[in-house]
């Protein structure tokens, strides 16, 4: 039977993601693209108005781009333990502001004359997909040498 462990690996060794011994980082890609959907929604408007939208750049937008940088050097730094902090802030802000934002908005004026704008949701979603990519970040045994 064929070593299928793919060039640049001795057979009985455990592959790694280029010929320069490099091991996998699982969810760094993902915590890109939460990082991605984040910096965007935090510049598109957040709520719609029979008056006009509010841009989420206005409020707590700006909060959520600021945690989209953190999360953005999550990805990149080398240490996983630095990768998985940076990430659950990430995740934890960018979840928590759009939920208090509806939740204040529900407060002050109930669910007449507003929706949630695409900015709002795309932040959220960004976030969820920022905590998936922790999860599987905290999950994944590295392999010792």
């Amino acid at each position: 039977m064929a070593d299928r462990s793919g060039p640049g690996t001795r057979p009985g060794t455990a592959p790694t993601s280029r010929a320069t011994g490099r091991q996998p980082r699982p969810g760094r890609r993902q915590l890109l693209g939460g990082v991605a959907m984040v910096a965007l929604g935090s510049f598109m408007p957040w709520l719609d108005t029979a008056v006009g939208t509010v841009s989420g750049v206005r409020g707590a937008g700006l909060w959520t781009f600021y945690a989209a940088m953190l999360g953005l050097a999550g990805a990149l730094v080398p240490s996983r333990r630095l990768a998985i902090a940076q990430g659950s802030l990430l995740a934890l802000v960018a979840v928590a502001l759009p939920v208090w934002q509806v939740v204040h908005v529900l407060g002050l004026v109930g669910t007449a004359g507003w929706m949630p704008g695409p900015g709002l949701v795309l932040v959220f979603g960004g976030g969820v997909v920022a905590a998936v990519a922790v999860r599987k970040m905290v999950t994944h045994q590295p392999v010792s040498r």
